[in-house]
């Protein structure tokens, strides 16, 4: 972390966690194609219960980021038993969250569904899929949780192996589920949380076996100081991520306006669209301890050019990703059975949302930053302002105006530029007031 060329450095780290997050992105897509494959109304079902599944994860993800920056600013540090204790709570905030979500599946997935769709078909199966996916949901808690441990020592390849697992899983088991014994969309959401448990019990027996830190239950106290730590990055971060939930849940209220197969386009978008972002989400989860790790380290240099290079790369990623959507709308919305309507609705769909890429890619990149000094705050002003206070609005104006759906598609081009603006502006003051003084720590092989 500290003397390896930074260029090299990232793609050690990063490039693992890009496989596997495409793996993970394989397996969503996979999943969705099997349930288009029952009906475009089992597709339309399981995009109504993407939200609470979204929500889930930014819950997860917000967690064990936190974690992931505290302990690789530990590590700098050299407060290695300080770095154990925060693995340590990380696991136990897991449990909790469990918990919540399988409270949310039971007594809060039937009032939220219900108020996008009075159909007895959606409404059951959207249901039944949400609540085996958040009451089973252990598996998917403490998997991400100990990826994040384990990538904050700088060991990315572990959690590749463990997401693979997972994802290869589930895109064997969905067929089988929902075809051979006839579940459905249930059987898409049991095949989801069998290959979650199987990923999870191997991300904990990789982690027991890390050499750079031991973390250990036996004994265990909740840390007041760790947790506030834990969650002063982690809180913004699962507000971040939660905010997609209502920013899609808000859109499927615009959207359904029009046409129920506008929901199922959006779905679909939503699962195409994570070949390029889960890459680069991958790119910056790799940067996040290269970065924490150097400032705790105090050394400016290695942060500056680690963000640089990492901003290349997410460009070259969602370049290419721009330039699939705008040619091969067809071939992308065929993988999901779709029918004359849905390419209708989603040939300028994929276009315009795709014009989003490219300032999302620097935006992206710079987030990397917050998260690794502390001020995950940023991101969390960024996403709102970005997700709701910009793309919610403008759907609803330019879908006024234009009186079609297209008006929606332009929305994200609009949100995406106050994002990227947003990102520069708080980037510049995180250089200005946090990393600028560090001063200068020479390495001639960085």
């Amino acid at each position: 972390m500290g003397y390896e060329p930074i260029g090299k450095l990232i793609m050690k780290i990063s490039l693992p966690i890009m496989v596997s997050m495409l793996v993970q992105a394989l397996y969503n897509v996979v999943d969705s194609i099997f349930v288009s494959w029952v009906s475009e109304d089992a597709l339309t079902a399981v995009t109504l219960a993407f939200p609470l599944q979204n929500l889930m994860i930014a819950f997860a993800i917000g967690t064990a980021v936190g974690v992931n920056s505290l302990l690789s600013r530990r590590l700098g540090e050299e407060r290695y038993e300080d770095a154990e204790k925060a693995g340590a709570n990380g696991l136990f905030l897991s449990f909790c969250t469990w918990i919540l979500f399988v409270v949310i599946g039971l007594f809060f997935a039937r009032p939220f569904l219900g108020m996008f769709t009075e159909d007895p078909y959606l409404l059951e199966s959207s249901v039944l899929y949400t609540r085996i996916c958040l009451i089973l949901s252990f598996g998917v808690f403490f998997e991400i949780t100990a990826e994040r441990i384990m990538q904050a020592t700088g060991d990315s390849f572990h959690p590749m192996i463990t997401q693979g697992v997972g994802a290869i899983a589930n895109i064997i088991l969905d067929p089988v589920f929902i075809f051979t014994f006839n579940m459905g969309v249930a059987g898409a959401a049991i095949a989801t949380v069998i290959g979650q448990v199987m990923a999870m019990i191997l991300a904990l027996y990789f982690m027991k076996k890390n050499k750079y830190i031991k973390v250990s239950m036996k004994g265990f106290k909740p840390d007041g100081k760790s947790i506030r730590d834990i969650y002063e990055v982690g809180v913004p971060t699962i507000i971040t991520n939660s905010i997609g939930t209502v920013m899609v849940s808000a859109l499927n209220g615009i959207l359904i306006r029009f046409s129920t197969t506008a929901v199922s386009v959006f779905g679909v978008y939503f699962k195409l669209q994570s070949f390029v972002f889960m890459p680069v989400f991958g790119l910056s989860a790799g940067l996040v301890p290269i970065e924490g790790f150097n400032y705790g380290a105090r050394n400016r240099h290695r942060i500056t050019e680690a963000v640089r290079k990492g901003a290349i790369i997410a460009l070259v990623i969602m370049g290419v990703g721009f330039l699939v959507f705008q040619l091969f709308p067809d071939f992308l919305l065929g993988l999901f059975n779709a029918s004359e309507e849905m390419l209708r609705y989603g040939r300028p769909a994929l276009r315009r949302i795709s014009i989003c890429f490219i300032p999302a890619a620097i935006a992206i990149a710079l987030g990397s930053t917050f998260q690794a000094v502390g001020k995950g705050i940023y991101t969390m002003i960024i996403s709102i302002s970005r997700q709701l206070a910009a793309l919610v609005p403008a759907a609803y104006i330019l879908s006024s105006i234009i009186g079609t759906v297209d008006g929606v598609w332009l929305a994200f081009p609009v949100a995406e530029v106050v994002g990227l603006s947003l990102s520069i502006f708080f980037y510049l003051r995180v250089y200005r007031k946090m990393i600028k003084p560090l001063g200068e720590k020479s390495n001639t092989l960085s």
